[in-house]
């Protein structure tokens, strides 16, 4: 952890401070955001967002295209941009894993091949079950998984999906099988045609199906309810959920932060602009927009904050994965 520190300090002594004189870098050739995810999921929503805004206010003169590499539960984006290095042009979008996979996964990168440009947002997890199911609460979903095994479905193995499906295990007294795919999208879709009993994708990967009545959330994972916003359906909201701690689930809070990575190796200008970039991004009233319909947490971490996050949430892993006889030694 000492050269993760040195490396993140140093990052935050060139973003900050000199960001006038930094800024001068601008790109000359088209630009690449590379999604760890399959399409459809959070993180690819993400991508094509921040796409979007950027080319409808002019942010850069430079096209934006956007690709996905989600292959090895999103290790094939980090590892290209860990073969990218010194390319200011590939800008991949990603989570946590970023860090959680090289801790639970014999992975061919590690965050530290990465130069950190931002957290962008924090997602939130919902608990969804059939729009049909039985269950009406959580507490009845874990009496109705106590007596045999619920399929679980999330995006990806051994990252936060299943990290959190462990925690509903350990809170609840049950045993799930999870089974994992390439996107929340597609578990969504599994979820719609009986094959899984339940998942936890966040609030923008299942809005289409609680919106056309194929699935609905039971409970969110966070301290409080949600802001209501729009409604979803005809007479319900985001806000309208309750917390999983209210339904008898105690798990008080679990979220996934949204991150932005250069390839290593970049210069210290054509870092900071693309910090200053996704400043702009946020300022926008369609990031906004995309924030309120997605029901996240607008934050913005770069530099030593950034560093002290991925830290705290390393520690967090370890243990559930400790637990589950994860860790690569």
């Amino acid at each position: 952890m000492g050269r993760t520190s040195i490396f993140f300090s140093a990052a935050a002594t060139m973003l900050a401070g000199t960001m006038p004189a930094l800024s001068a870098w601008q790109p000359q050739k088209p630009i690449e955001f590379v999604a760890t995810a399959g399409p459809g999921g959070g993180t690819d929503n993400l991508a094509r967002a921040v796409q979007n805004i950027i080319t409808k206010h002019k942010l850069t003169e430079q096209p934006i295209v956007v690709v996905n590499k989600g292959g090895g539960s999103g290790a094939e984006g980090y590892v290209y941009g860990k073969a990218s290095a010194g390319d200011p042009y590939k800008v991949i979008f990603g989570t946590s894993n970023a860090w959680q996979q090289p801790l639970v996964s014999k992975v061919a990168f590690n965050y530290t091949d990465l130069t950190p440009v931002a957290a962008m947002a924090q997602d939130e997890f919902l608990l969804w079950v059939k729009q049909d199911a039985p269950y009406k609460t959580a507490g009845d979903y874990l009496k109705a998984a106590g007596s045999g095994e619920f399929k679980m479905g999330g995006a990806q193995s051994k990252d936060t999906d299943e990290v959190l499906t462990r925690m509903i295990e350990k809170a609840g007294k049950v045993k799930l099988t999870y089974i994992p795919f390439k996107s929340g999208a597609e578990t969504a879709v599994q979820l719609a045609g009986g094959h899984l009993d339940s998942h936890v994708n966040n609030p923008s990967e299942s809005l289409g199906q609680w919106r056309g009545g194929t699935q609905r959330p039971l409970c969110v994972f966070s301290p409080k309810r949600l802001p209501q916003g729009a409604k979803v359906t005809a007479t319900e909201g985001w806000g309208d959920v309750p917390t999983c701690v209210e339904q008898g689930l105690d798990i008080k809070q679990y979220e996934q932060p949204r991150t932005v990575w250069l390839p290593g190796k970049v210069t210290p200008d054509q870092a900071a602009f693309y910090v200053d970039l996704m400043k702009k991004v946020q300022a926008t009233p369609e990031w906004k927009d995309y924030i309120e319909k997605t029901s996240q947490v607008d934050t913005f971490l770069t530099g030593a904050e950034f560093d002290k996050f991925i830290k705290e949430d390393l520690e967090h892993v370890k243990q559930v994965a400790g637990e589950q006889g994860w860790l690569v030694k």
